[in-house]
């Protein structure tokens, strides 16, 4: 018969064998929970990522297309004059103030050429993204276009109206020793002086040109046109005595009309400007009837540009143009503050287009 000590010894070889086989149990278990873990966990990922790309299908659904959102590279506003007439002064009246509005540098680019017309060009073939606006005038955005002859690109559908900014006033001026001393006498001498009287311009078909081409057709004067690529150039030249006169805005020669380094013979507008009231209008002084109303510099976008950032850049313009500060710069240029929103300034272009298509309907360019 076994000891008891066999029968012990027989007893714990049965545990020790039952204890490694629940071992052995053990072990082939847990890697099938670890794959089952792991199973789990990836199809609760697949689970969420399904869930984000519904909602990414269907928020433009539920919420509508998202808004136009301006970039925050640097804005560029292009102007299409030489520096140191009206459109730059107006440029930088916004651009000084948009910058640190929109939280971007603004960069102010001259493009002068064609009267305007070149650096508009320029703005209308820019990406329509609010980075590139330009400011543009009377002259390449309604008299070029609706020239009877040869008439320019029509830039008012290649372009998208943001602001009105300024009015400002056009004056004809003279150097004070050798030019005419009035419009009457302007007048004489052109019909007098072998070849005519040569003026200056700020270009081609500029409102400064078209509207002495308008007078000359009044007064029957030979006025024979020197286009400048913008008012300052031709105020140098007169001032030195290269030309006897030009057609400038006021912004440029007003310092010098003050100075007595140029005779004003009278403004273009058909009423006296309030920043300069002392001066008379041509139509005051010898030619009944002659004038048009202020020009003005106005602020663009490339056409199509969302109507989105259209509004945000005219709201900061509109709050930029109403402080007391854009009102004395203004001064300086001797302009006038003139805000009209995106619609409201695409309505008065409309209606001017229409007023000198008309005046200029029989003008003869044929010089």
């Amino acid at each position: 018969m076994p000891s008891a000590t066999t029968e012990a010894r027989a007893a714990c070889s049965t545990r020790s064998l039952r204890a490694n086989e629940a071992r052995e149990c053990t072990d082939t278990a847990a890697p099938v929970r670890r794959h089952l873990r792991r199973d789990a966990e990836k199809a609760h990922a697949r689970r969420w990522v399904a869930v984000l790309a519904f909602l990414v299908l269907v928020s433009p659904l539920a919420c509508g297309p998202a808004p136009a959102q301006l970039s925050q590279k640097p804005v560029q506003i292009i102007v299409p004059f030489a520096p140191g007439a009206s459109a730059d002064g107006a440029a930088r009246i916004v651009a000084n103030e948009l910058g640190p509005r929109l939280g971007r540098q603004v960069v102010v680019e001259h493009r002068a050429g064609a009267g305007g017309v070149l650096g508009l060009q320029m703005l209308a073939k820019s990406a329509p993204d609010g980075d590139t606006l330009g400011v543009g005038a009377t002259g390449a955005l309604l008299l070029n276009p609706n020239l009877p002859s040869n008439p320019g690109p029509d830039l008012l559908r290649e372009l998208a109206p943001v602001a009105k900014l300024i009015e400002v006033a056009l004056v004809l001026v003279a150097n004070p020793s050798t030019g005419p001393k009035s419009i009457s006498d302007m007048i004489d001498r052109s019909k007098t002086t072998p070849g005519g009287l040569t003026y200056g311009s700020t270009g081609t078909n500029s409102s400064q040109h078209l509207s002495v081409e308008l007078l000359k057709r009044e007064t029957g004067a030979n006025l024979v046109h020197v286009p400048y690529r913008g008012s300052a150039p031709a105020v140098v030249d007169v001032i030195a005595g290269q030309i006897p006169l030009a057609s400038v805005d006021l912004t440029s020669a007003y310092p010098h009309i003050q100075a007595g380094r140029l005779r004003a013979l009278g403004l273009i507008d058909g009423k006296r400007f309030t920043a300069a009231p002392e001066i008379a209008t041509i139509a005051e002084s010898g030619v009944p009837g002659f004038g048009r109303a202020s020009g003005f510099i106005g602020l663009f976008a490339p056409a199509g540009t969302p109507a989105p950032i259209i509004k945000k850049i005219s709201q900061e313009v509109a709050a930029i143009l109403a402080t007391p500060g854009a009102h004395a710069a203004a001064h300086v240029l001797t302009a006038a503050i003139a805000y009209e929103d995106d619609e409201t300034f695409a309505r008065f272009l409309a209606g001017e287009s229409v007023k000198w298509k008309q005046a200029l309907a029989s003008l003869d360019l044929g010089q």
